[in-house]
């Protein structure tokens, strides 16, 4: 191995090796578990961004982990055909390179410019997904707009109107006049804008006075078909029946009573438009009222704005007021900021528009969906309190518009008679297709990605080799910006279609903001791409640093010195495979032996590692990744880098040769495990390291995931051990914190807390000297304190530094007051949490047992440190 580790050159070319091993691809033993994973499919409109990355690093290490456990694993790959944001990009592309626009083209050889920017763009992902290092099967790569998708989206669209769960009709629908197509609720995003409150006057036709009323949008009135009051609103009784003169227009509409008014707000009398408000549609639809539509699909009005025609909403916004100035019709103009819908897609105002769109009779579907969360074919979301939001839209949703009008997607099957007008929705077109012509829209993109799970696998074959084996799948990852479009909707239609949940785990991350808290985006300009990050610090350091960032369901701050942070820590890594190589003395794998006689150094590790599997193995089965990292990070830096490696070199540099050979085995083993342990996470740096130390296989791709072995988990020898790091520690921290330089040897007087830690001690002199540098040690049960020496307290007894010349007496004892108010400080804190019935009752009891020795151990301190200082003060 090199000498220093290098990203780019342990990165380059492995992704393909795995490809050609193939050892992403299931491996097909029909005797063990399935466990499958569908990814959610990138928008092929462009590259990848960091929320990408992470979600796939995500996926890659749950697959991962359970490849090398022996599930028969699958990681379908595909990508989505987005719509709305792909014709925009064809459409600005074909306008800037050959000014043309779609309807010049044609549809046909439109569709065929948009088929040739997918296949573009996908390799692009591809590519990037290969820097990641993801470990897909690419065999069953799929793409919303591939024949079998296709078909599954007929199946679903046929059998749902056939059910009489979908239908089309002329209702209000949210129009993006930029993208000119229909959007569903869930993508219309709000936000605060300067508006205006108009108050007008709508005289009587019978001269006996006015209404006043107020709008924030004075454009629409050209569109009034009626004013309505509350039927129980005294001050309007009489005005009931009568009609009004619509300013400007001229024409007469009537007052009507609806319970829809609010009598309290405002004046209690409002404007009534049916073809542009979504609740002056529903009055419209009680009383019969005229529906006028004012505008045109782009936003502009129509022919029925009159001289307003042709017009934009703003323009004839303005006009309008100045002509309702001008007729007296205006009474003030009230300024105010209100939340207003724009566009997801291109941030347009939306508008509220009368349409003929195809739409989803959700009350139904929703109900089963809410139905199956009681069930045992339920979906747990991990943070579970995002089941709540999934679970309020559900309550709440409204029926679903599918049909948008663009080209690229999947055409509705839906065919209108030329001459009848019959409509026929069928699987194929009807037989005489000459006389019939088909919907020209195509299906919300999320329509198809809503059964992305089971079309994937090969539905509606029910047969089909991998619908049977792998579905229902086991975990999707995604963000929670999504629950609503994506992940409620195939859980809905998954349950109709195939009578079970699409799958079982929901592991909800957050967002991946700026290091000021702040979203990602082009306006700001603080995006970073995830592809310059890994060639800077390597894809293993991105992937820690997306893997360990965050707990779930929370957002994640990107900081550039936390990859720095995180290549370090692969750099130490590196630095220990090393070491571990140049001492193996050429074993192989074969020649590992733990049997014969273990140090405690030996036993301490191999029952750190122990713990760190049942630690890490647990939090990867709880999708707590962070906690994870942090039990690996701890173990390889600290317990195998810090300590065990330093000390492996008293045995490896003696003359022990079955010693020298017991260490060498440890040593191999635990580095072997823990490179398997890291690898779901660093697939990189664990595979080039693991080839070149003792393995057995040909990948660690799929090595043998480390499995707790009881017999290598000495508890009495970790004891020891860990109090022998705790000796070496306080006296390496007093060293430094009084500038005596590790070399100077200094007297070193001990006291033990037991026979028990004095016997290890003594048994451990080697250690001793070789991490204290004593010029003279003395260990008892008791022992006469030196004078002017400084007292440290290890965890089983208490050391006697005679540092004469090195230390002040007053220092010493102002110290030792410091030391003694932080362990008063630590006994509080502990008898408070153990005093805590809640604490006590709910925690693990592990977790309760530890917080009591940590809290006698406390107390002993602080009792010696007591102790101690009265003496000092008493000799002072």
């Amino acid at each position: 191995m090199p000498k220093k580790y290098n990203p780019n050159e342990v990165e380059a070319g492995r992704y393909d090796q795995w490809l050609d091993e193939k050892v992403f691809e299931p491996n097909g033993d029909a005797s063990v578990e399935a466990y499958s994973v569908v990814i959610p499919p990138p928008n092929v409109t462009g590259k990848l961004h960091l929320g990408h990355a992470w979600d796939v690093t995500l996926q890659d290490m749950i697959v991962r982990q359970k490849r090398m456990q022996g599930y028969d694993t699958l990681w379908l790959p595909g990508m989505d055909h987005a719509g709305i944001a792909t014709q925009a990009k064809v459409e600005e592309k074909l306008r800037k390179e050959e000014n043309l626009s779609r309807y010049d083209l044609g549809r046909e050889k439109f569709i065929d410019k948009t088929w040739e920017w997918k296949e573009e763009y996908a390799q692009t992902i591809r590519n990037q997904w290969a820097k990641m290092g993801i470990s897909v099967d690419y065999n069953r790569e799929r793409f919303t707009l591939d024949e079998g998708l296709s078909e599954a989206v007929r199946k679903v669209f046929v059998t749902l109107y056939e059910k009489g769960l979908i239908y089309r009709g002329e209702y209000i629908i949210n129009w993006d006049p930029v993208f000119q197509t229909a959007l569903s609720d869930i993508e219309v995003v709000y936000k605060d804008d300067k508006g205006a409150f108009y108050h007008l006057e709508y005289p009587l036709a019978d001269g006996s006075g006015s209404l006043r009323l107020a709008t924030t949008r004075p454009e629409t009135l050209l569109g009034d078909t009626a004013v309505a009051v509350h039927p129980d609103d005294e001050r309007y009784q009489d005005y009931i029946g009568k009609t009004v003169i619509l300013p400007i227009v001229g024409r007469e509409i009537p007052v009507i009573s609806d319970d829809y008014v609010d009598r309290d707000f405002g004046t209690g009398v409002v404007k009534i438009t049916p073809a542009h408000d979504p609740n002056d549609f529903a009055v419209g639809n009680r009383h019969n009222l005229e529906r006028i539509n004012v505008m045109n699909d782009d936003g502009t009005m129509n022919e029925n704005a009159g001289k307003y025609q042709g017009m934009t909403r703003d323009e004839c916004r303005q006009a309008i007021v100045e002509d309702l100035k001008a007729e007296g019709s205006l009474v003030d103009i009230e300024e105010i900021v209100h939340s207003v819908g724009h566009s997801e897609r291109s941030d347009a105002v939306v508008e509220p528009r009368l349409s003929t769109q195809w739409f989803v009779k959700m009350a139904p579907l929703a109900k089963q969906a809410l139905d199956n969360q009681k069930t045992e074919n339920r979906v747990d979301f991990y943070p579970p309190r995002f089941e709540q939001t999934f679970v309020s839209w559900m309550e709440n949703v409204h029926d679903w518009v599918i049909s948008r009008q663009l080209w690229w997607g999947h055409q509705i099957p839906a065919w209108y008679h030329k001459e009848s007008g019959e409509v026929y929705v069928g699987m194929e077109a009807p037989e005489d297709e000459e006389n019939w012509v088909q919907d020209p829209d195509v299906l919300d993109t999320w329509f198809s990605s809503a059964l992305w799970p089971f079309s994937t696998m090969g539905w509606p074959d029910e047969e089909a080799s991998d619908y049977k084996r792998y579905f229902p799948t086991d975990t999707l990852v995604t963000g929670y910006d999504i629950i609503f479009f994506w992940v409620s909707r195939m859980i809905f239609q998954s349950l109709e279609f195939t009578g079970e949940r699409p799958f079982k785990n929901v592991l909800i991350h957050g967002l991946i903001r700026d290091s000021q808290g702040r979203k990602m985006s082009k306006s700001l300009g603080n995006g970073v791409d995830p592809m310059d990050v890994v060639d800077q610090y390597g894809a293993d350091a991105l992937r820690w640093f997306l893997a360990t960032g965050s707990t779930p369901g929370q957002d994640i701050r990107y900081y550039p010195e936390k990859l720095e942070a995180a290549w370090n820590f692969i750099n130490k890594i590196w630095n220990a495979s090393r070491y571990a190589l140049m001492n193996l003395d050429g074993m192989t794998y074969d020649e590992i032996d733990l049997s014969g006689v273990t140090s405690i150094v030996d036993q301490w590790i191999l029952t750190r590692l122990n713990e760190t599997i049942a630690k890490v193995t647990d939090r990867f089965d709880a999708f707590e990744f962070g906690e994870a990292g942090r039990a690996l990070y701890h173990f390889i830096w600290n317990d195998f880098c810090d300590w065990y490696i330093e000390m492996s070199k008293e045995v490896l540099q003696g003359d022990d040769e079955d010693a020298k050979h017991t260490t060498r085995s440890v040593l191999s083993y635990v580095l072997e495990q823990m490179l398997a342990l890291l690898h779901p996470i660093m697939p990189f740096v664990t595979e080039e390291i693991w080839q070149h130390i003792p393995h057995q296989g040909t990948s660690i791709v799929t090595a043998k995931y480390p499995e707790v072995d009881e017999s290598q988990i000495h508890q009495e020898a970790a004891r020891h051990m860990e109090a022998l790091i705790s000796f070496i520690r306080s006296i390496r921290t007093a060293r430094n914190e009084n500038n005596v330089a590790p070399s100077k040897p200094i007297a070193i007087h001990v006291k033990a807390n037991s026979q028990e830690i004095l016997t290890m001690l003594e048994e451990n002199k080697e250690y001793i000297n070789r991490f204290a540098n004593p010029s003279e040690l003395k260990m008892a049960l008791d022992t006469e304190i030196p004078d002017q020496a400084m007292t440290l307290f290890f965890s089983d007894g208490e050391i006697y530094l005679p540092l004469a010349g090195f230390i002040d007496i007053d220092e010493e004892i102002q110290r030792l007051e410091s030391e003694l108010a932080k362990w008063a400080s630590e006994v509080e804190r502990v008898d408070k949490k153990l005093a805590n019935h809640g604490f006590v009752n709910n925690a693990p009891a592990d977790l309760v047992e530890k917080e009591r020795q940590k809290g006698q151990d406390y107390q002993q301190k602080y009792q010696a440190t007591k102790e101690r200082l009265a003496d000092l003060k008493a000799t002072n």
